[in-house]
């Protein structure tokens, strides 16, 4: 599913075959409880008061403007990274995520149907890079290496013993270039290793920053990935026809997971590698904040409704209520509505984990927040009881939630503060403060805010099954009513 939009390139661009490619559809699950599945890190502000993805968009928009920038992510994450990115930004969607040997030919076949030329420039969507003009430097750099066939890849030099990178060990250089020969890609190391990698000044850290052509991904991907190509080939004919999505859904789920360093970038006797000192970080995991984020005079990292007496080298990040600490010492306490998070910083590798549990008991906590996001407002789920749902509701000005009914539940809105427009079956009304309207179950329904205030109702939902999933849209201004 490729989403187009059209937009003037930058002033600044000779770089007319190369596209930016932005892999986003991760979730970070080590940044548990702020990053959820449906809220994931690159959705989050975390040194800036960008996000992540919005900071990787406009690293790199002085060279590659809008309209040759695309995002790779899934219909679940699509809406919002809309919403945060500036128009002109295009979007592949996958029906499914199959890591990213399989993203990356999506939006190479893409790619090379636009442009038979085109260079990808490939980068995950929720790093931090604080160097960013010998970022793009570099990149020019590794372009012209790319005209020339190469799979380039950017190489962080270690300045630590590092855990949780994956190294690449460097071989003899390009002869006339900055790049060197790859002699290996190795996998996250145990200290004694990571040691001993960094004292041989052989290695570096696998940065996941790419750079080729889409004609010679593909051919590797033809080459080392022979079964991926073939689906790949029938995406390729769809590509621009009304056809690519249903081409797409009926192919990807038979695509095996794999990544691209294990399926192509550890095989290839191409791939370069450019050592990188541009103050990157991939912010993977808690502790990753002291890389990117001042601390104070104790060494301590402080967000939100933080009331501390004598911690040292701790990271402290609340929200909305009072998170009160004493005496901490090398610790991270996370505090969300829902949930809350308290480990050692050497031990925040393995928040993952906790994830992983949340999943197996079948937890909420791990997909969604209280507080949702939509394009037009947002929801907060208040209380979640047997056979009831009580959600406090913000809409903005002028804007309305689709046109939709529910099968399997009713609904009844009382109004707090603002005007509600309420389409209830074949009735339309205003609604106004302190008056409510109820909505029985399989009714068309729409709510709309006609004012210029934020509108405000509390939303007490009552049915045998009370899931988002239970949304039939008939109509809809955010691209929301799936097709085929």
């Amino acid at each position: 599913m490729n989403k187009k939009s059209k937009t003037k390139p930058a002033a600044r661009n000779s770089n007319t075959h190369l596209y930016a490619v932005i892999m986003a559809g991760g979730s970070g699950t080590r940044f548990w409880p702020l990053s959820r599945q449906l809220s994931p890190k690159q959705l989050l502000r975390i040194d800036s008061d960008d996000s992540l993805i919005q900071q990787t968009v406009k690293r790199i928009n002085s060279l590659i403007p809008l309209n040759r920038t695309y995002v790779v992510t899934n219909e679940n994450h699509y809406l919002e990274m809309k919403m945060q990115l500036a128009s002109g930004v295009n979007f592949i969607l996958e029906p499914e995520g199959r890591n990213t040997a399989p993203a990356i030919g999506l939006a190479a076949v893409n790619l090379y149907k636009t442009d038979a030329d085109s260079l990808m420039l490939v980068m995950p969507a929720d790093h931090i890079i604080k160097k960013s003009e010998k970022f793009l430097d570099l990149v020019k750099d590794a372009a012209a290496l790319a005209k020339k066939g190469y799979l380039v890849t950017f190489g962080i030099r270690p300045k630590r013993p590092e855990t949780g990178y994956g190294y690449i060990k460097t071989g003899s250089r390009v002869k006339g270039q900055e790049g060197f020969k790859v002699d290996r890609f190795t996998e996250k190391p145990d200290i004694k290793t990571a040691q001993k990698y960094l004292m041989s000044g052989d290695y570096l850290w696998n940065s996941g920053i790419f750079l080729w052509k889409s004609s010679a991904i593909i051919n590797e991907i033809k080459d080392y990935l022979p079964e991926l190509y073939k689906k790949l080939a029938i995406i390729k004919k769809a590509v621009g026809s009304e056809g690519f999505d249903s081409a797409v859904k009926a192919v990807y789920s038979g695509i095996k997971p794999i990544s691209i360093d294990y399926g192509i970038l550890e095989k290839s006797k191409k791939v370069i590698v450019i050592p990188a000192d541009i103050d990157w970080c991939d912010v993977g995991s808690w502790d990753a904040l002291d890389e990117v984020v001042e601390r104070d005079k104790e060494g301590n990292i402080k967000a939100g409704n933080v009331i501390d007496i004598g911690s040292s080298n701790s990271i402290l990040y609340g929200g909305k209520r009072v998170l009160a600490t004493i005496g901490l010492k090398d610790l991270v306490v996370v505090d969300t509505a829902d949930a809350t998070l308290v480990c050692k910083k050497s031990e925040a590798q393995k928040v993952g984990k906790i994830v992983d549990e949340l999943k197996k008991r079948g937890y909420e906590e791990h997909i969604t927040h209280r507080t949702v996001h939509r394009p037009w407002g947002s929801y907060t789920v208040l209380e979640n009881g047997n056979r009831f749902k009580i959600k406090r509701i913000e809409v903005k000005p002028k804007a309305k939630l689709s046109l939709q009914k529910h099968h399997h539940r009713s609904e009844h809105w009382v109004v707090v503060s603002g005007t509600a427009k309420v389409t209830n079956g074949d009735k339309v009304c205003n609604i106004h403060t302190n008056e409510s309207t109820y909505i029985p179950p399989s009714t068309i329904h729409r709510l709309e805010n006609p004012g210029i205030v934020p509108l405000h109702i509390i939303e007490v939902q009552s049915g045998e099954y009370l899931e988002e999933d239970d949304i039939v849209r008939i109509d809809d201004d955010y691209e929301r009513i799936k097709k085929g």
